[in-house]
């Protein structure tokens, strides 16, 4: 195959593929044997076979070939130029009206830091694993500053543990100011603002003690945790809002179909595994066990190749009811954006997998939302029996009581609105000594700009909350001392 063809290969080209490339040996095969990103008809990565040596390739191709092939390989130069440590560049070319290729050495067995902070982001905040992990990755982006350079897609999968070294990927996304001359601290915040936002919010009150880290590689510059706290806030705003973006278009994350009979958008790792539930959902409520029936909204528990999944079907009752619906976008997708944005902010949710809508000419019919099956009790049969028996039974454990404080917490500090706050609809996620509490049922959520909108929507869902218990029990009480009521306080003290 030549490179040009490439192009019309979509999301997942047969496997090897076999590509006439050279170098200044002349032309010779590359064999790719697998495929880690792909961008259809525009960039590929894999690992393949070059002269009998194993490589990692990057193959681009489309009219921006040229400009992100010059992109990578300046990128790649600058770090090697200032002596940082990343893999070897080996062979490169770029043919005109074809593409570019970029094979570099390939680190076999590699770890990312990426991959070490997932296997140690369940513990305690900043237990010594989860230190490990960051300050690591702090000295190294403390040594690419130091030389001037910064990597303006700043995450823990760009850097890789090999044989005891940390190496730095992604030559495209490095960028330089003067090399070889120490950063300066304007472009050192927005970085590290980068960086840090991408972290849990429950590592914010460590930043400063994590920024040590970065301060022992590199002290050019005094760096104020206010400022750089505004920079992580506003880094974070710009994330979720392009998040809320991809979850409707087709792209990496998201597989999108839209058209006038239908919209779907479905997580693409689970795109092929959901097939059979999305291409008949009736049917698979039908055999499943119903929660809820009739009305606006049918819920069923189903099993798809023996996973447990909820799928929720957003009924049309009549004429008028659909006159009301149509025009506007369903709650299924209402429901799907609010679960992704609560995914991404680190509130716990049933994970969103696929929402379907069925459309007549673009008007809206029924709809259809997927989510993962949350085990648990709800914060009813949790608290219950507290309320029966305070005396013997005592006070519900300090772990799930800090944990409803951290989920209001959290709440106050995105100006989220539940909607609907009852019992039923927060479920216990983990042990007797740790966990959080899931909100599920997220039709009517939602996010405010205004501080006065925000203040009346969270007094309606405090009040709610608090009417899961007798006015008189002492879990009421207990509860309604926990729980803030003035929520532009509160809101003050989580952003510090």
């Amino acid at each position: 195959m030549k490179l040009g063809e490439l192009r019309g290969t979509g999301r997942q080209p047969a496997l090897p593929l076999r590509l006439e490339l050279a170098d200044g040996a002349g032309p010779a095969e590359l064999r790719l044997d697998s495929l880690l990103r792909v961008l259809p008809g525009k960039r590929y990565v894999g690992e393949g076979n070059w002269r009998g040596r194993q490589v990692l390739a990057k193959l681009l191709v489309g009219g921006s070939a040229a400009r992100h092939f010059q992109r990578e390989r300046d990128g790649v130069r600058l770090l090697a130029e200032q002596g940082l440590t990343t893999p070897a560049l080996l062979v490169d070319g770029l043919r005109e009206g074809e593409g570019g290729w970029l094979l570099f050495e390939f680190l076999d067995g590699a770890q990312s830091l990426g991959d070490a902070w997932r296997a140690v982001e369940a513990e305690p905040a900043l237990s010594d694993a989860q230190q490990a992990v960051l300050g690591e990755a702090l000295a190294a982006i403390a040594a690419l500053h130091a030389k001037g350079l910064w990597q303006e897609d700043l995450h823990l999968d760009n850097l890789l543990r090999h044989d005891g070294r940390l190496y730095l990927i992604d030559g495209a996304g490095i960028r330089a100011e003067t090399p070889g001359q120490p950063l300066s601290r304007k472009h050192v915040l927005e970085n590290l603002g980068v960086f840090f936002a991408q972290l849990p919010h429950d590592l914010d009150p460590f930043i400063e003690e994590l920024l040590v880290h970065y301060l022992l590689a590199n002290g050019e510059h005094a760096l104020p945790l206010e400022a750089l706290q505004k920079e992580i806030a506003r880094v974070r705003r710009w994330r979720v809002a392009d998040l809320l973006k991809k979850i409707g278009r087709d792209c990496s994350l998201f597989s999108v179909r839209r058209g006038a009979f239908g919209l779907r958008a479905v997580r693409r790792e689970e795109e092929s595994g959901l097939e059979p539930l999305l291409a008949n959902p009736d049917a698979f409520i039908d055999r499943g066990h119903v929660y809820k029936t009739g009305g606006a909204a049918t819920v069923a528990k189903v099993e798809l190749n023996g996973r447990p999944l909820v799928v929720k079907r957003y009924n049309i009752k009549n004429l008028l009811h659909w006159l009301k619906r149509f025009w506007r976008p369903s709650r299924a997708w209402s429901s799907w954006r609010e679960g992704n944005r609560l995914e991404y902010l680190g509130i716990a949710t049933a994970k969103p997998l696929a929402m379907l809508e069925r459309r007549w000419l673009w008007l809206r019919g029924p709809a259809f939302l997927i989510t993962d099956y949350l085990e648990g009790q709800d914060i009813i049969a949790r608290f219950k029996p507290h309320l029966d028996d305070p005396e013997g039974a005592g006070m519900p454990p300090e772990a799930e009581l800090k944990a409803l404080d951290n989920l209001f917490a959290a709440l106050l500090r995105e100006r989220i609105s539940h909607g609907d706050l009852k019992g039923h609809n927060l479920f216990w996620q983990g042990g007797a000594t740790g966990g959080r509490w899931a909100l599920i049922d997220l039709d009517a959520m939602h996010k405010h700009h205004g501080q006065a909108s925000f203040e009346r929507a969270y007094a309606r869902d405090r009040a709610r909350f608090l009417r899961n218990w007798p006015q008189d029990s002492a879990l009421h009480r207990l509860l309604d001392e926990r729980i803030p009521k003035d929520c532009s306080a509160a809101q003050a003290d989580s952003n510090h």
